[in-house]
């Protein structure tokens, strides 16, 4: 990532339009719902994604969701994330999704993936994919990104998915509560951590965490800055100024309306750049730290 031409680094974009399959018709009552919580329309494609960053001059990080046990809905290949993070290594970096259901079978993945050379993280999204983070089901394949010491991104909070839908489209919210992920920082302190959103109606449990454990972050994605409860921006402007990371949750939230917003929402200006970039060159790695 040529990081001294960024102007920011997105640490939370989704890959929802594959460019080698068709979309699974498993998915699109979820992808209604969605829509329709989050006010978008036709989600870009993987390499319309890629051209909207590179002419906003924002590095991302990029992922899809394997919700294939929950849900049923097959995923995108990780694979096609790899290789578009490979030919556009200036701006993007890959983040893998395996079901932590898949067990021995999907560390065996994970491993293959990361020995490949291009995926640098994993995400996890409790809630859609039907497990606790601190079920010992998902210890394999945590093992694996611990031992490559890789940061693992967790979805935490409410999710927009499944909202509205009968029964919440059958996913459970209390998944992506954030203290069950604080024994994921206990028992893997080499993993670097990130609890996705501001995860309301649990904003202060994430706060905390992040606070009393060194290897976890937060990103602020998937809500616009104007509508962050006030102690994301009184930790972020404090004590916690050198743990929040820019995310915007695109396609769902566009990058540089995120940004606009953010300048406007109360952040002091000294924390701006960290927030926008530094922070996430030290969670990714992006400076070589070990």
């Amino acid at each position: 990532m040529n990081i001294a031409d960024l102007v920011a680094i997105d640490v939370h974009t989704h890959a929802e339009v594959s460019c080698r399959q068709e979309p699974d018709p498993v998915w699109a009552p979820f992808d209604e719902a969605a829509s329709k919580y989050f006010k978008v329309g036709k989600r870009p494609t993987i390499a319309e994604t890629l051209a909207h960053y590179r002419e906003q001059k924002i590095g991302l990080v990029m992922f899809t969701v394997d919700t294939e046990f929950e849900i049923g809905n097959r995923r995108i290949p990780n694979e096609e994330i790899a290789d578009a993070a490979r030919d556009n290594a200036d701006i993007m970096i890959a983040f893998a999704s395996i079901d932590p259901h898949k067990g021995g079978l999907g560390a065996r993945e994970a491993r293959a993936l990361v020995e490949a050379g291009v995926v640098k993280g994993f995400k996890f999204h409790p809630t859609c994919q039907g497990f606790f983070p601190n079920d010992r089901m998902a210890y394999k394949l945590y093992e694996v990104i611990a031992e490559y010491k890789l940061p693992a991104i967790f979805h935490t909070g409410h999710s927009g998915i499944g909202t509205g839908m009968r029964g919440g489209g059958g996913l459970r919210l209390k998944y992506s509560q954030p203290i069950h992920v604080d024994d994921v920082a206990v028992d893997f302190p080499d993993m670097t951590i990130i609890l996705a959103h501001p995860s309301w109606p649990w904003t202060d449990e994430a706060l905390s965490i992040a606070l009393h454990k060194p290897n976890v972050y937060i990103d602020l994605s998937g809500w616009m800055p104007k509508y962050f409860p006030p102690q994301i921006v009184q930790y972020a402007n404090g004590q916690l100024k050198h743990k929040m990371l820019f995310g915007s949750d695109f396609p769902l939230i566009a990058p540089e309306r995120w940004i606009r917003d953010f300048h406007a929402a109360g952040f002091k200006p000294e924390v701006h750049d960290l927030i926008l970039k530094q922070n996430a060159i030290k969670a990714l790695r992006l400076d070589g730290g070990a």
